[in-house]
């Protein structure tokens, strides 16, 4: 069992065909399997053996998929980390992964280099497009290893329990987590991507915009394996998403739904051919059916939702193109508000106190088992063992309720995580850099709605008597501890906070206030 396997196939049967664009950049099927070849040869060369972490930061480029796929040849663990993490959080990651080689790009070299010394694991620091002063200063050339190395097919038997991702995503605690994600899960995902709504050929182009280190990769060897093109783009910017679009006749992309309303509120929207569209896939955080409704008549009936985690490596429920016309065109219309049903694979249940299926208007937890559910949490037993019920449920922490043609519609969150932007975002870590600002007695941190972004960061502060400080002065106090996604997007200040009768804080007290009149209880 490999990746390689298949990488090996794809580039036998489309050898000359693109499977990666970026800028003015080709990657054929041919050039992948032999510079992964080569990657994983060089990776070999210097030591390094199947169960080694090797993490990756940068932005989107074609050498991550070519590491990708070297590293599932080698059995090497990618420590998948997203490149939009603040110089803390990215060297938590990397103190609690231990990588033993890291590959950076120019953009995050001053960074890792900075916290260098104090990654002892770290024996190995690779760049892309070294220069004189990196290699002065102890980075290896990634391009001159790989010249020196075979380009012969290389790759090692892997089992389905051995680790093929660290996927790090902020934890309860606010402190980076990382999902173990097997070899055997990423097998599953690849299915259940072909199985689903992700169904390509060498006619396809599939557009990530999304940080492919992070959630967006999880889709990318089940588009290797069919032949499909990759086009990628280093940054979201609405307009040149859309001329992308336009230019290279994309077929599918997947998008968080920030970058729909941001697409939908670009004036060049309605100047561009975007008829090659046959998917927009959308998730990691609902969309208002308002905005879905606005979507589909600006893209055409393209829309289909997923919803999963790095927990469940990528998506466990679908709402498919059908059911949106359904409900667009159709006899039910409040599937706008429905994430969709069980898809392929997985087991799902709405379960509720008891461990029971709910009915009717019941809610109970979202809870998920099978061959596409994480190994546990890395280092984090009992962190691992809080996720799973006795019976092998892990339990996702959504609230819902299901229809009678098993249709889930997500009412609330169990735990205090938020999801903007497609983000994951924990209160308790925003409070934690709040609270180290001299002016702030107390805060409270909450998503609230919002068209854009799904829910903003709202920051609900006290002061401290005869103290001052401004909205934009607290939310740049964040923004220079934390990464972008995390600041709150507004500050409001108020005499006290609500208490419980333990005396602690109620942040549903707080949170219902900028919810009320709304059913669903997360945008």
């Amino acid at each position: 069992m490999n990746f390689g396997i298949y990488v090996a196939r794809s580039a036998r049967h489309w050898p000359d065909q693109a499977a990666v664009l970026f800028r003015d950049q080709v990657l054929t099927y041919r050039q992948l399997e032999e510079q992964s070849n080569r990657l994983a040869h060089a990776l070999q060369s210097q030591g390094l053996r199947k169960g080694d972490r090797v993490a990756i930061v940068s932005p989107n480029r074609p050498d991550i998929v070519v590491a990708e796929c070297a590293f599932y040849k080698l059995g090497l663990v990618k420590v998948a980390l997203n490149s939009r993490l603040s110089p803390q959080e990215l060297e938590d990651a990397l103190d609690n992964a231990e990588p033993v080689a890291c590959l950076v790009a120019p953009t995050h070299r001053p960074m890792v280099q900075a916290m260098r010394e104090r990654l002892n694991s770290l024996r190995y620091a690779i760049a892309w497009d070294c220069t004189e002063v990196d290699r002065a200063s102890g980075w290896l050339d990634g391009a001159a290893l790989m010249a020196q190395a075979s380009s012969r097919h290389i790759h090692i038997d892997l089992t389905p329990d051995d680790l093929a991702v660290l996927h790090y995503t902020s934890g309860s605690t606010g402190k980076l987590k990382a999902a173990m994600q097997t070899t055997g899960n990423r097998m599953t995902s690849l299915r259940k991507v072909i199985m689903g709504r992700m169904q390509g050929n060498g006619d396809d182009v599939m557009l990530l915009v999304g940080p492919i280190t992070h959630a967006s990769g999880m889709f990318i060897q089940a588009l290797l394996f069919q032949g499909v093109r990759i086009l990628l783009l280093d940054r979201f910017h609405p307009a040149e998403v859309l001329a992308a679009i336009e230019k290279h006749r994309v077929t599918m992309t997947f998008m968080v739904p920030a970058m729909i309303h941001a697409l939908l509120a670009e004036p060049s929207l309605k100047t561009r051919d975007l008829s090659s569209l046959r998917l927009l896939s959308y998730g990691a955080a609902p969309m208002s059916p308002a905005r879905i409704r606005e979507a589909w008549a600006a893209f055409g009936p393209v829309l289909a939702q997923g919803y999963g985690a790095g927990e469940t490596t990528g998506g466990v429920i679908s709402l498919s193109i059908a059911d949106h016309a359904r409900a667009i065109e159709g006899d039910k219309p409040q599937l706008l508000s429905a994430c969709g049903r069980a898809v392929c694979e997985s087991e799902l249940e709405v379960l509720d106190e008891q461990g029971l299926p709910v009915q009717g208007d019941a809610i109970g937890e979202i809870c998920v088992r099978g061959p596409d559910v994480f190994a546990g949490y890395w280092r984090a037993p009992e962190v691992t063992e809080a996720a799973f019920d006795a019976q092998g449920w892990l339990h996702t922490g959504d609230l819902a309720r299901v229809d009678d043609e098993g249709y889930i519609y997500i009412v609330d969150r169990k735990k205090d995580m938020l999801v903007s932007g497609g983000f994951n975002v924990y209160p308790s870590e925003i409070e934690a850099v709040l609270a180290q600002h001299p002016a702030i007695y107390e805060v409270c941190v909450v998503g609230v709605p919002d068209e854009h972004w799904g829910e903003a960061v709202k920051a609900v502060v006290v002061l401290r008597a005869e103290a001052q400080a401004s909205e934009q002065e607290l939310i740049d106090f964040c923004k220079e501890r934390l990464a972008d996604f995390k600041k709150p997007r507004s500050v409001d200040f108020v005499a006290e906070l609500p208490k419980n009768s333990n005396g602690k804080l109620s942040r549903k007290e707080v949170r219902e206030r900028y919810w009320q009149g709304r059913e669903r209880k997360v945008n």
